[in-house]
């Protein structure tokens, strides 16, 4: 009896200090701010994610903070990583997101005008994975990987180190493609898209599959344009008769380095804070996160929005990337050439 007696003080005295935690980041958190940075212009993919996270997200943080998104575009969206990594107060009040590809990069070798350590980030998770694709008009004369291999084209996109223009680059190099990579497309995908339409350009390359159907399905739909590759681990279900990067014909060394640079799109909408924020106030957000990809208001608008949502948790996307770094140095090498190669 006395033991239970005892017990039960102890539960009582250690209940506040269970609590105190939470009840310190709803205190933290109540009545403020959180910005959400997008390294992108308005209107694009990463935009539409970041803007419709941010409106349920705030609901399932500890003290119901108010998310507001703010883009700060530049240099394919090291700018907006580079200030979330040195400029913003580390007290879980400004959160980003960024090109997927960014936090691979340095690994490979094309660290130039970054000033992060992706490693360190805070990682709150990934609203998806995904699926990217080499989409071309459709008087290009290019509708298949064959006609890809064979016929002249040029490839638009934002800016080296950009998805649009490692991806076709790495095609290129490693397939000995006869294509040529114009950058400049500032505005992103709706720039490209416009290229394609004035016959600028044939074609884009790192085209993620969601943003095409929430913001160009018109084009698919019509048939402006033909889907000749899809880049990733995995293929779309969407897309079963398009053959995939992965099993293209090619030495295992050659394939071993796609798989690093393709392993990008296992984290494609990734958030996160910067280094140096409270633990227990990343473990609130990764814990709001987690909740919001499980939100039925949110899903409903996603789907609205044909915004795929395939979540991984910000330990799995932490995880991923020591894993990546990790990667042999054989292959790292092999990887960096085949991105790095620039005529």
């Amino acid at each position: 009896m006395k033991l239970s007696v005892a017990a039960a003080f102890l539960s009582v005295l250690a209940a506040p200090a269970f609590a105190a935690p939470a009840d310190a980041v709803a205190n933290f958190y109540r009545g403020k701010t959180v910005q959400v940075l997008v390294g992108f212009a308005p209107g694009g993919g990463y935009d539409l994610y970041a803007r419709t996270l941010a409106r349920y997200m705030g609901k399932h943080i500890p003290g119901n903070p108010t998310l507001v998104t703010q883009n700060m575009p530049g240099a394919g969206g090291i700018k907006a990583m580079n200030y979330l990594y040195n400029v913003v107060r580390k007290d879980g009040t400004t959160i980003g997101t960024f090109a997927r590809g960014l936090a691979i990069e340095p690994l490979l070798g094309h660290a130039q005008g970054t000033q992060f350590d992706a490693t360190k980030f805070s990682w709150i998770g990934s609203v998806s994975n995904e699926v990217s694709i080499c989409a071309f008009w459709h008087t290009s004369g290019i509708k298949t990987w064959e006609d890809l291999k064979t016929k002249p084209s040029v490839i638009g996109a934002s800016a080296a180190g950009a998805d649009s223009e490692i991806f076709p680059v790495v095609l290129r190099n490693m397939f000995k493609l006869p294509m040529k990579v114009v950058t400049g497309f500032s505005g992103g995908g709706a720039d490209i898209n416009l290229g394609m339409e004035r016959g600028e350009v044939n074609g884009r390359c790192g085209w993620s599959w969601s943003s095409l159907l929430s913001q160009s399905r018109q084009l698919l739909d019509s048939k402006r344009i033909n889907i000749v590759i899809q880049l990733a681990l995995e293929k779309h279900e969407d897309l079963p008769d398009v053959p995939l990067i992965m099993d293209l014909p090619t030495t295992p060394q050659n394939k071993a380095a796609l798989r690093l640079i393709a392993s990008r799109q296992s984290i494609a909408r990734p958030f996160a804070a910067p280094p140096g924020v409270p633990a227990e106030r990343i473990a609130a957000l990764r814990a709001a996160f987690d909740a919001t990809m499980k939100d039925p208001l949110f899903l409903a608008e996603a789907k609205r929005l044909d915004l795929e949502v395939r979540p991984v948790s910000g330990v799995e996307v932490e995880k991923l990337l020591k894993e990546i770094y990790a990667s042999p140095a054989d292959v790292v090498k092999l990887a960096s050439e085949a991105e790095r190669s620039r005529p």
